[in-house]
């Protein structure tokens, strides 16, 4: 199983969240999983300015050249895509956020329906699943998590695949890699 981790941690003196990936990912490791992690705060990722060039003029290419060029080889060829954020004034991190507002290129521009909805129909023959693990910050409440969770679960929906788990850093790490990986 190839896992990859993507830390939208915006903050590099937040020892807790770093202690808690790493964590995560040495258990993920030990019980046999390939792991990589990308760093967003460490990659040059512009923002998506819509201009669709992607389902265009070049069909699954950005017309950006910067760091998320190495990445959707990464995304469609993982198991799981995990994405990993404090949260930020009740969401996810602009960088995550950022990260993926750009995974539009992996999605076909054409829609079907789906279960009653319109959806992406699939560019590729393998779905992207995901995972998601959030750190409440001070002042966020449950239901702020849930309404993470849902949109993640909508982010997911789009990219046809399925959202194979939600936590949070309040949950051991080695509890959560055991439910990513299904064990």
């Amino acid at each position: 199983m190839e896992i990859l981790v993507m830390n939208g941690n915006p903050d590099p003196a937040h020892r807790a969240w770093e202690e808690y990936l790493g964590a995560f990912t040495k258990a993920l490791e030990r019980a046999g999983a390939g792991v990589r992690t990308r760093t967003l705060r460490e990659m040059d990722i512009h923002y998506c300015t819509g201009c669709w060039s992607c389902w265009w003029k070049t069909p699954g290419l950005c017309a950006f050249k910067d760091d998320m060029t190495g990445v959707y080889p990464a995304m469609l060829g993982a198991d799981i895509v995990v994405w990993a954020s404090p949260l930020v004034l009740g969401n996810v991190s602009a960088l995550t956020k950022k990260a993926q507002d750009r995974f539009i290129p992996l999605l076909h521009p054409y829609v079907e329906l789906v279960n009653g909805e319109s959806h992406h129909r699939r560019r590729y023959p393998r779905d992207i699943d995901m995972g998601l693990i959030i750190e409440a910050a001070e002042g966020d409440s449950p239901e702020d998590a849930q309404i993470v969770r849902h949109m993640h679960e909508r982010l997911v929906l789009n990219a046809r695949g399925r959202l194979r788990f939600f936590a949070t850093t309040a949950r051991k790490a080695e509890e959560v890699a055991n439910e990513a990986i299904g064990a």
